[in-house]
């Protein structure tokens, strides 16, 4: 489709729209990317940057794509493989263990840590790690250069983005998305993705769809420079994150302060001090070693949560050229995978690599009207919030 439109375009500029805008793009598909922002500005480039979702049943495709993404980008994301789970609580050691065994294919190592072990292989714990696992595969990325460089390369082929452009309503004829409105006009389409983060419930309920989600505030610390362990990618004590290639520890990992909407325009809710000071005090019980560095920064991110915790992943059947991607907070790692489902979802109308029917959104068909509340997903300022969302 030529003029003020694309063949498909993509709701979202983080990094499961660019990746599908990507991998569009590389079969020739005229596709733009809407962004009410700067790409990345929201979870997409404020987050621990870990690659190890084997829990999704787009795993083996994650863990299949990161090793290639600089060579396939042609721009560095800083992917580093393997990665160490080390519990500063004895009882925590059996969950790590059991998370993992009979969960995981035969081809993916991974190796059981005593507390000896962890101090061996992570210099700044302290006498009271309690023992973890050794992953030889998964790993971390920088989630700033790999928005970069998905922006770049999907530039390269000559995809659009629009930064800035804030979405105010969808036109619908005949049973499908015709074109998207805008602040800076209208759009037309062929196809639609959804791949807004936390604004998806708001765009297809436009349209009469009805997608179940909470946004809120995910909040990341980082230190002064360190000398680098041989590992940089270590989580605990309830903490994701990574040591930068400079030497920094970058780590969020809730209390999440959840929100009661986002706005189509506007900046994220700024960072708070008591959700700051506990991700500080968890760091400092993760790496002992570290006490001694001051936090330099900080920043926050909006991410959003299904009723579940997991992602939808579907083409719906009403509109029927739209496909929904809200990734319930993991989509950074497993951005590699989403956007080639998404390419398979409008292309070919499923996905050809993974069985994706346990994302459909009819699983929340019963979900009741105050599920939030009933989770204990409560609005901000509410006293009870920060304990009961970590």
């Amino acid at each position: 489709m030529s003029g003020n439109g694309a063949s498909v375009i993509i709701i979202g500029g983080g990094v499961t729209g660019l990746s599908a805008a990507w991998w569009l793009a590389r079969e020739g598909v005229d596709v733009l990317v809407l962004e009410k922002g700067i790409v990345g500005w929201e979870a997409s480039g404020r987050n621990g940057g870990g690659c190890t979702h084997y829990m999704s049943p787009l795993f083996e495709e994650e863990q299949r794509l990161w090793p290639q993404m600089d060579e396939l980008l042609g721009y560095p994301t800083e992917y580093q493989r393997e990665r160490i789970i080390f519990s500063v609580d004895s009882t925590q050691v059996t969950f790590y263990r059991r998370m993992i065994q009979g969960k995981m294919p035969p081809q993916f190592k991974w190796d059981e840590l005593d507390a000896r072990q962890v101090r061996e292989a992570v210099p700044l714990a302290g006498d009271n790690a309690a023992g973890g696992v050794h992953l030889h595969f998964g790993g971390h990325a920088n989630p700033q250069r790999t928005v970069q460089a998905y922006a770049f390369a999907l530039q390269d082929l000559g995809g659009r983005i629009l930064q800035h452009t804030a979405v105010t309503g969808l036109e619908s004829e005949g049973g499908k998305i015709k074109a998207v409105l805008t602040t800076r006009g209208r759009f037309a389409c062929d196809q639609l993705v959804v791949a807004a983060g936390p604004q998806c419930g708001g765009l297809l309920a436009m349209v009469g769809v009805d997608l179940p989600m909470a946004p809120a505030r995910a909040e990341m610390i980082v230190t002064e420079p360190l000398p680098l362990m041989p590992l940089g990618g270590v989580d605990g004590n309830g903490l994701y994150g990574r040591q930068t290639l400079r030497g920094n520890l970058a780590y969020g990992g809730g209390p999440h302060e959840w929100l009661e909407n986002v706005p189509a325009e506007g900046e994220p809710p700024r960072p708070s001090t008591p959700v700051l000071r506990n991700l500080a005090r968890r760091l400092y019980e993760l790496f002992p070693k570290a006490a001694h560095v001051r936090v330099i920064r900080s920043w926050a991110g909006v991410i959003e949560n299904t009723p579940d915790g997991r992602p939808v992943l579907e083409r719906l059947g009403s509109p029927e050229n739209v496909t929904v991607a809200t990734m319930s907070s993991v989509g950074f790692g497993l951005s590699p995978a989403t956007g080639h489902a998404i390419r398979d979802l409008v292309m070919d109308g499923q996905c050809g690599f993974a069985d994706l029917s346990t994302l459909k959104l009819d699983r929340f068909k019963d979900v009741p009207a105050d599920w939030r509340r009933r989770q204990g997903w409560y609005q901000p300022g509410a006293e009870a919030g920060l304990e009961l969302a970590a």
